[in-house]
């Protein structure tokens, strides 16, 4: 997969062997549109293919998360207006799981993880124009986090964020990242 995958931003430094992908992420990176902070901020760090149609991605994403909005992830992407991000980030003083959702201005939805340890399973699925989140429970189940809509085109750029908007050097590293069919409807709840 690493001959498929490509930068937009590249971080300066960062690996993807044998299916584990390491970033250390450059000085106040992020993605936002406007809502709340009144700025746009389009440099964070985005390995990703393109991806027609429906599809599910997966990750598994640890990172030394110890600044304000340091974040690791999934993405996805039509353009620098319309796009999703989730991951695990600080914020509200702890690393919580956050879903930006960005139709020209960005929304945010957290949800705590408090049995959070090392390393969380994310799950990012498209059904034309509505995406979806899930995260994978203790239990091994997979939980619905953010159901949303998105008007986007047939090929989306997925694949995996991270930013330090407060900083430089976030150590994230991701692993067991695919991209398949989007997984069967009745799993979505």
């Amino acid at each position: 997969m690493p001959n498929r995958m490509s930068w937009l931003n590249e971080p300066p430094s960062w690996s993807d062997e044998a299916g584990v992908i390491r970033v250390v992420t450059g000085l106040k990176t992020d993605f936002w549109r406007r809502t709340f902070y009144g700025y746009v901020t389009d440099n964070g760090h985005f390995y990703h293919r393109p991806v027609t149609g429906d599809f599910t991605a997966e990750v598994v994403v640890s990172a030394g998360h110890s600044a304000l909005f340091d974040q690791a992830g999934l993405m996805l992407r039509a353009d620098e207006r319309t796009w999703l991000k989730t991951g695990l980030e600080v914020t509200s003083g702890a690393v919580q799981l956050s879903t930006v959702l960005t139709r020209d201005d960005s929304d945010l939805s957290v949800v705590p993880v408090p049995e959070h340890r090392d390393e969380l399973a994310l799950r990012l699925t498209r059904f034309g124009s509505a995406v979806c989140v899930h995260r994978a429970a203790p239990d091994g189940t997979w939980q619905l986090i953010r159901l949303g809509h998105l008007d986007l085109p047939e090929t989306v750029d997925v694949g995996v964020m991270c930013c330090s908007p407060e900083r430089a050097g976030l150590e994230v590293m991701f692993r067991d990242f695919q991209i398949g069919p989007p997984i069967p409807r009745a799993n979505l709840e």
